[in-house]
């Protein structure tokens, strides 16, 4: 999208889509992995909103969650690098990246025979795949603009966090038109900062050498954590130039500059180097030569300048009245890189509100100077000399760094391919200025379709796809179709229950007012745990956890903190002015870190951090008005829960994925159906607003298809907010929780180290205060509502061993029309 000239309409925009990514199996060489391909759940939401006379501000938020396997190294094939699956359908812990290798006099790799003994070459390789424990990114971004009648300036920033990686960035932009807005031409600069916090491996820091980083790897005494830290910094430059043709046509073209510096490297990446040391060569084929194989942290360049160009063409085609979109992009840097990506689409409105966009992509990259599979180097790994009397080390010298390449990876995303992909949108316009999509993406990625030919072998080829859908909503029509209609600003409001302001954190607290109403909301919760562990409403201490947190066996482990967000998306639709039907569904992201406990059993996992994310339940509501008069209101709510949430999420303690399934807590969604009544009264006098609701969770099924099923819920609260100004409620509210505890267990194999492993640590009573603030919106933000609530425990008291809890934030918006 052009800077600036979307906003040369003054239409507002909102948009939230959801996408998942999904890679096919690698290619393993007949090795049955139990890794699950990489997978990647996206949330993305989008808007652009007018604020004063000429100002206006786009705001986007992201979040994506990672999990299954990705490639850590390549290596010959006859390393067997990555190890079968076992006959229970497990896999090893942490794939094979040291050992031993048979080369020829030409060294290539020696396969062996029945008996052990090197035999035939075999120049094949295959990528060794290690299990990644699932990882949550969000990012926020924000533009202001201002317009001026033939230009406008903006200025931005925003930020993206990891568990391992933060990033930060601002930007400045400007553009200009001419020739009475016939051509554009447009500049942004940028500077962003990276920050890589790693945390290696236990499992597998023995096996990887990280001496290249030694002043760059903390080592933390207390908990043996290893974390490698590095910095970077990137300076960008676009400029950007568009021309309408004729009506029916428009040219974009575009520059970019970057420049990067600092720590480049991906620090879970490594080089398998076969050393051959001349000194010990007693196990060589004839010949041949025999290696120690072992892996190095990737050393990339510590500075990349990249430069991009690209050419895009969009005509309207009258006649069939669709639009045809070319694009062809190239890419270079002094890596050694350069690419090529060309790409078409076809928007086709078919009727009926529905509009067919099929697309086609094709991309092209030549490989990095230094991509390398593996390496070889004639010289010992290591050499170590003894006392020959006592047999006592006297010195140990490592290998010589200077006689391997000044940058080495073998990363296969620095590798020669090719990838095509194609794929279609379909639009469906719901109501005027409202827009539902779907789209899906097929990819085949081959390392023998680089362009020129020289890409990497077949064993790097995979496919995957993407499939997304997204609800996309014009307020500036909205508010049209409002005042074509007659509805005063005010009436608007009251129309759409907004005249008794409810706290962010209560669900379902209004309804639409009229037939043919529609809502589209997002809510946003953030909850922590922090602190002690809890046994009712009383600290225990670590003896005592020990003891009986974990039923007959000793606890070895427990949670220190544990954070869970999730968002919500709320579409409501009324079909008559005492029925209103809900659809919410739910996105979730959890982190816990654990400790040993002071006195247990020494535990190699006890210090721990691991996360889970994707697709939580899916409620549908059926919200029934049972009462309505002045300023008074009584609905009740009949809603079913569907078990969309995974509750098969696996343990990352031991770093692969068939150690058993992760704590409960830590699950995705119940993973049964679910009936969820509520009853909701709200009220209004003068500045004053008020309401109480009661609802519950009450479990369908006895088991879910791990096993068990979560207990059941009652929650009680009542609130009271305060019209500080015409669009301002400060709120308040008490907040009472029941849970019961889980019932069952998991029925197959899971970790049992502390007390969030077992089911009678789960459930409790718990009471809140929860203090907010609800705004509504006016002029250019009419129908819209925005409320935020903080809660903050007043009293706990759980069943079994529990972490406390320390409190949590809920945001909404919602958008009445």
């Amino acid at each position: 999208m052009i800077p600036g000239r979307a906003r040369s309409d003054g239409s507002d925009e909102f948009s939230f889509q959801y996408g998942r990514y999904t890679e096919g199996d690698r290619d393993l060489s007949g090795v049955d992995s139990a890794y699950d391909p990489i997978r990647v759940d996206n949330l993305l939401a989008r808007g652009r909103f007018s604020l004063f006379d000429r100002w206006s501000l786009d705001v986007e938020y992201e979040q994506d969650t990672w999990s299954g396997a990705t490639p850590i190294a390549t290596a010959p094939l006859v390393f067997g690098g990555n190890r079968p699956t076992s006959p229970d359908g497990t896999s090893g812990a942490t794939p094979i990246i040291e050992g031993d290798l048979f080369l020829n006099s030409k060294f290539q790799p020696l396969e062996l025979d029945e008996h052990g003994d090197p035999a035939a070459a075999n120049r094949s390789l295959v990528h060794t795949l290690s299990y990644a424990s699932p990882e949550t990114r969000q990012q926020v971004d924000a533009t202001l603009h201002y317009t001026f009648d033939r230009a406008e300036l903006s200025i931005g920033g925003g930020g993206s966090f990891e568990s391992d990686y933060d990033s930060a960035w601002g930007t400045l932009g400007g553009a200009m038109e001419f020739d009475e807005g016939m051509l554009r031409l447009e500049g942004s600069l940028s500077y962003t900062h990276n920050e890589t916090r790693a945390e290696l491996s236990h499992d597998a820091v023995p096996y990887i050498d990280t001496s290249a980083y030694r002043h760059e790897v903390e080592i933390f005494p207390s908990t043996g954590k290893r974390v490698l830290s590095g910095d970077s910094d990137e300076v960008g430059l676009r400029l950007g130039l568009s021309q309408i043709l004729g009506p029916n046509t428009v040219v974009k073209l575009g520059f970019g500059y970057a420049r990067a510096s600092g720590y480049l490297e991906n620090p879970y990446k490594v080089e398998e180097v076969a050393f051959i040391d001349p000194a010990h060569q007693v196990q060589a084929p004839p010949g041949g030569y025999y290696a120690q194989v072992h892996a190095l942290l990737e050393q990339r360049p510590n500075s990349r300048n990249e430069w991009s160009a690209d050419l895009r063409l969009v005509q309207y085609v009258a006649r069939v009245d669709a639009a045809l979109h070319l694009s062809y992009g190239f890419y270079a840097d002094d890596w050694g890189i350069d690419a090529h990506t060309f790409e078409a689409s076809w928007g086709q409105p078919l009727g009926f509100g529905l509009t067919l966009t099929p697309r086609l992509r094709f991309y092209s990259q030549g490989q990095a100077d230094f991509y390398q599979p593996y390496l070889i180097s004639q010289q010992a790994y290591r050499t170590i000399v003894t006392d020959p009397d006592t047999g006592d080390i006297i010195s140990i010298t490592p290998f010589d760094p200077s006689l391997l390449p000044s940058h080495f990876s073998s990363d296969e995303r620095l590798s020669a391919f090719g990838a095509l992909s194609g794929g279609a949108t379909l639009s469906l316009r719901l109501l005027p200025g409202v827009l539902l999509d779907g789209s899906f993406e097929y990819t085949v990625h081959r390392g023998d379709w680089r362009i020129g030919g020289g890409g990497e072998g077949g064993y790097s080829d995979f496919d995957s796809y993407l499939l997304s859908a997204g609800l996309r909503f014009d307020t500036s029509a909205l508010r049209s179709i409002a005042a074509a209609e007659g509805v005063s600003e005010g009436a608007f409001h009251a129309a759409h229950g907004h005249s008794g302001e409810a706290p962010a954190g209560v669900m379902l607290a209004h309804m639409l007012g009229d037939a043919g109403d529609w809502m589209f909301g997002l809510r946003y919760g953030y909850t922590l745990q922090d602190g002690n562990v809890l046994r009712g409403t009383r600290t225990a201490g670590d003896a005592e956890i020990i003891a009986e947190g974990c039923h007959d066996i000793p606890c070895s482990t427990a949670p220190k903190s544990m954070t869970m967000q999730m968002i919500m998306v709320d579409v409501g639709y009324a079909p008559t002015s005492w029925l209103n039907l809900m659809l919410m569904p739910s996105f979730v992201a959890m982190e816990m870190d654990l400790d040993p406990l002071e006195g247990a059993v020494p535990d190699e996992h006890g210090h721990h951090d691991h996360e889970t994310g994707g697709v939580g339940d899916t409620a549908l509501y059926a919200l029934l008005r049972l009462y309505a008069a002045s300023g008074h209101e009584l609905h009740a709510g009949l809603g079913l829960s569907a078990p969309t949430g995974s509750v098969t999420e696996k343990d990352p303690r031991s770093h692969q994925q068939d150690n058993g399934y992760t704590h409960y807590g830590m699950q995705l969604g119940s993973g049964t159906w679910d009936f969820m009544p509520s009853l909701t009264y709200t009220g209004a006098w003068k500045r004053l607003s008020f309401g109480s609701q009661l609802s519950g969770i009450v479990r369908l099924e006895d088991e879910n298809d791990s096993g068990y099923a979560l207990g059941d819920v009652f929650q009680a609260t009542g609130w009271a907010g305060f019209a500080l100004t015409r669009w301002l409620t400060a709120t308040a509210r008490g907040l009472y929780t029941w849970q019961g505890s889980i019932r069952h267990d998991y029925d197959r194999r899971h970790s049992e180290s502390g007390p969030m492993d077992f089911p009678s640590n789960y459930g409790g009573q718990y009471v809140d205060l929860g203090l907010g603030l609800a705004a509504t919106g006016w002029g250019p933000l009419s129908g819209q509502r925005l409320a935020l609530e903080w809660l903050q425990p007043l009293r706990d008291d759980v069943e079994g061993y529990q972490l406390e809890r320390v409190g949590g934030l809920q945001i909404a918006w919602s958008l009445a029309f």
